[in-house]
């Protein structure tokens, strides 16, 4: 198959489109890609998407812009922009205006951006020791756009925005420099809507390199689940599988993360033999996903995704909290409620699929887990705990927050006891150091 993407500009193009919207329907997602990026392409739109009934499809409502997506308030005067006929340089800056009102960095990117010898490495994110993210200049795109995705401001033009780095010989000497680090994780957009000569330009510096403390090099992509013909018809499918084995052969832990959001994304001819490509090269393929209302917050989603996920000898890595940036009030799930889902789903699986963790909020100190609820003293509380933390010590140990069905996010949780949570004083500390440095 041939790729062909389609924006706000073109959408209206696709035959499926004009004949299940309405012209109202059409005009909704008009308004709300003034905000929020789109695009979409041929599979998505012919293999994936149930055009019997779109509005209730969650590959649609996955990909295409939807109203509640927007706050009524903020709408409106889109729309009554569009409707009015302003010029587009106005509608841009409105919507530049809301957008600055949706947290466009969560859980404190700012912070996470390392330096060396004075230089700031704007295209990566050191947060975690273990852990340092790449953002590698031409892959800051998708093949697709997620409607919910948290790093929306990477595509809607906003250049002090971004995250992204051309050059790769500074990030490789930090790298040497801080032997702590055993991963490097490269993410976007997305890393494999490069061609794999793009690619290799940023991969075999890293190889040749023969640092001896970089063990595992992760690829963060949507690709099997929006564009699977990236390893079976592109003209370098084979080169970029090639690519993937040197690395396997060179001696690295190749981690494909893969983002699936629904258990339909799974089901394709074309996934399921692109799938076996990757895993042919000596990858190993781990999932992840944040659960989304709208789109997969169902119990019996979840369990029947990581079933089907084993089967295809993929990992189950982590189910995540839709961040509070952009439209989280459209797919936020609460944090109890996400648990109660979590556990559900768990409780439906075999131990295979039980090397998922979850349900984990990407914040500020670091990825805090809902570990469950329960009674101290006869206070309901919510239990949780530290996957990763900006210090490595608070990981692992159980704290508690007074009960509170719905709240979505850290911040809007109270702690059981005292004015403030076990980590705060030290995160400010941190944060307060970083800012100097940074």
């Amino acid at each position: 198959m041939k790729y062909k993407s389609y924006t706000a500009k073109t959408y209206k193009e696709i035959p499926q489109v004009q004949k299940a919207l309405t012209e109202e329907q059409m005009f909704d997602i008009d308004v709300v890609s003034k905000v929020f990026p789109f695009k979409v392409n041929n599979y998505v739109i012919d293999e994936l998407i149930d055009w019997d009934n779109p509005l209730e499809d969650p590959i649609f409502r996955l990909t295409f812009p939807q109203r509640g997506m927007l706050l009524d308030e903020d709408y409106e005067t889109i729309a009554k922009l569009i409707k009015e006929g302003a010029p587009e340089e106005k509608i841009k800056q409105v919507a530049n205006e809301i957008r600055m009102k949706l947290n466009p960095h969560p859980a404190g990117q700012k912070y996470n951006v390392p330096e060396i010898d004075g230089v700031r490495l704007e295209g990566a994110q050191h947060k975690y020791k273990e852990t340092i993210l790449f953002f590698p200049k031409q892959g800051q795109t998708c093949h697709a756009y997620c409607s919910f995705c948290f790093r929306w401001p990477q595509f809607v033009g906003i250049e002090e925005l971004k995250f992204a780095m051309k050059e790769v010989d500074i990030l490789i000497e930090y790298i040497k420099r801080n032997e702590t680090i055993t991963d490097i994780l490269f993410t976007g957009g997305d890393p494999m809507i490069m061609n794999a000569k793009v690619f290799a330009s940023y991969i075999r510096p890293i190889l040749d390199a023969n640092i001896p403390h970089l063990k595992t090099i992760r690829i963060g992509t949507k690709v099997l689940g929006f564009w699977p013909y990236k390893f079976l018809t592109d003209p370098d499918a084979q080169e970029m599988l090639d690519l993937f084995k040197e690395i396997v052969d060179r001696g690295y832990h190749l981690a494909f993360m893969a983002h699936f959001n629904h258990y339909k994304e799974l089901r394709t001819d074309a996934v399921k033999e692109a799938t076996e490509k990757v895993l042919e090269t000596g990858a190993v393929i781990r999932t992840q996903s944040p659960i989304l209302r709208h789109i997969n917050d169902s119990a019996n989603v979840w369990a029947t995704m990581w079933k089907e996920q084993v089967q295809m000898r993929m990992v189950p890595y982590y189910m995540f909290m839709a961040r509070d940036t952009g439209a989280q009030h459209y797919f936020g799930v609460p944090l109890v409620r996400a648990w109660e889902i979590f556990r559900d789903a768990y409780k439906q699986v075999s131990g295979l699929a039980r090397t998922v963790k979850g349900p984990s909020m990407s914040a500020t100190p670091g990825k805090v887990r809902i570990l469950g609820v329960s009674e101290i003293n006869g206070e309901k509380v919510i239990v949780l705990d530290f996957l990763q933390g900006r210090n490595p010590d608070w990981v692992g140990k159980p704290f508690f927050a007074k009960y509170d069905e719905n709240a979505m996010w850290l911040d809007e949780l109270k702690p059981l006891e005292g004015d403030e949570f076990f980590f705060e004083k030290e995160l400010e500390e941190i944060l307060g150091l970083e800012k100097v440095q940074n």
